[in-house]
């Protein structure tokens, strides 16, 4: 049976519209920025033969509990800016082979492309929370500009950052009422730097990478998408808010609450003051 253009293959066309968005918001300058998203075998044989491999590629790291899963993911050293106009030369689709060490290219990467040199951090992060959600199929790390320059003005302490992503818009707790998880400023493109965020995604869907950008997950494009989205807006408030002044008033925590029992989200337990529950209702 003749195979459909792979150009015409819904995960192609969102990946081709996701960079070109995360280049236009200004979050993925020059080669900046990586996504991998976990495809389904049903998902590529109309469009590939997952028996022609073009060529195989060497791991840093043993992904042998991904043996087997096929992945589309954007290529180290490209630009976010030529995807659209290129895909193939910096997209590819590859597999991960039974040794789990190595990579089976299937398309693209052309010009002896390699996947992202983050794809330790990746591959871990997609195994951490498919534990936690097995419909996880998206990893995605940008620089959104106000979450990094947050990095730098405001404390490192998770419970600290995530109230006050909660406080600078009202979204945000029903969007990732389990907070925002961050590491310590580390070499990036290493298995150490792997290893730390896939151990925070096992608690929350956003970490953030200080003085560098934030990584993102879940199950579609559109939900990590609009997920990063919506703490960089938060941040960006609180940028202005900064900029304006002291601040008069905020939501308070009782707010919180009663947000969150009106949206049935669980806020992540000990963030906010319990007091409010009580005394609140």
């Amino acid at each position: 049976m003749k195979k459909i253009d792979i150009l015409q293959a819904p995960y192609v066309k969102e990946m081709i519209e996701t960079t070109s968005n995360l280049y236009r918001l200004g979050w993925d300058e020059r080669n900046g920025g990586n996504i991998s998203y976990l495809l389904k075998e049903e998902e590529i044989t109309p469009f590939l033969d997952p028996e022609k491999v073009i060529r195989r590629i060497s791991m840093i790291f043993d992904a042998s509990r991904l043996a087997g899963c096929y992945f589309i993911v954007t290529g180290s050293g490209r630009y976010f800016k030529n995807v659209a106009s290129e895909p193939a030369e910096n997209l590819g689709i590859v597999r991960v082979a039974e040794d789990g060490k190595t990579l089976e290219l299937l398309w693209g990467l052309e010009n002896e492309c390699l996947p992202t040199s983050e794809l330790p951090s990746h591959f871990m992060s997609h195994i951490a929370r498919l534990e936690v959600d097995p419909d996880n199929r998206i990893v995605m790390h940008c620089h959104a500009s106000h979450l990094l320059a947050m990095s730098f003005t405001h404390e490192l302490d998770e419970r600290s950052f995530s109230r006050m992503l909660w406080q600078m818009c009202t979204e945000c707790l029903v969007v990732f009422p389990e907070g925002i998880s961050i590491i310590p400023w580390m070499v990036p493109g290493t298995n150490e730097i792997g290893e730390a965020t896939a151990e925070k995604m096992k608690e929350t869907r956003l970490v953030l990478w200080p003085q560098h950008g934030i990584y993102g997950s879940g199950k579609d494009m559109d939900e990590v998408f609009g997920l990063i989205e919506t703490a960089e807006k938060a941040a960006e408030v609180y940028t202005y808010v900064k900029a304006q002044g002291p601040i008069l008033q905020t939501i308070t925590d009782e707010n919180l609450w009663h947000l969150a029992d009106a949206f049935g989200v669980t806020p992540k337990a000990g963030y906010l003051e319990e007091v409010h529950t009580k005394a609140g209702v």
